[in-house]
């Protein structure tokens, strides 16, 4: 059940988000062509993008919640439920996997306490998933946790990149 049907959602351009909205459109030529931007300001707000979320952002852009959930599931930069305050994108393509991602990937899930992909632990602290790639092809295998980007992750190097997280 949606936080709309809960009664339970709070708006989120109110206020400064409202202003930082009103100051993204103003940088663009088209409503439609600040939503990856408009949705990024839910995301910082919120931790995620909800339905509700997604509802809110079509209204504001004069467009379908059907356009803006097309654009949501597609990108993988935006989470569609609750995530950890840590979220761990581990880069498991090709030239990955031949260096280990499996073992990196495996290594997170076993410290942190997520046990599976895309599930967050039981502390709230860590998410980890898979992508496809993370464009670093050069230094496997890279990690992204949130905005933080590390190259050249090993499995021994996990316990001290989980213990340089505030």
């Amino acid at each position: 059940m949606s936080a709309a049907h809960t009664g339970t959602y709070t708006p989120v351009f109110v206020g400064e988000r409202k202003k930082q909205l009103d100051d993204l459109l103003t940088r663009y030529p088209t409503k439609l062509a600040a939503l990856l931007p408009a949705l990024w300001i839910v995301q910082d707000a919120t931790g995620w993008v909800s339905e509700d979320g997604m509802v809110e952002v079509a209204h504001a852009l004069d467009v379908t919640p059907a356009y803006v959930k097309g654009v949501v599931t597609f990108y993988t930069m935006y989470h569609q439920h609750p995530v950890g305050r840590h979220f761990i994108q581990v880069c498991t393509t090709s030239p990955c996997q031949i260096c280990g991602a499996e073992e990196v990937r495996d290594a997170f899930l076993k410290a942190t306490g997520c046990e599976e992909l895309g599930v967050t632990s039981s502390d709230g602290k860590y998410t980890v998933i898979e992508v496809e790639c993370l464009g670093a092809c050069g230094f496997s295998t890279p990690v992204m946790i949130n905005e933080q980007f590390i190259e050249s992750v090993t499995p021994a190097k996990v316990p001290e990149i989980l213990a340089g997280l505030k």
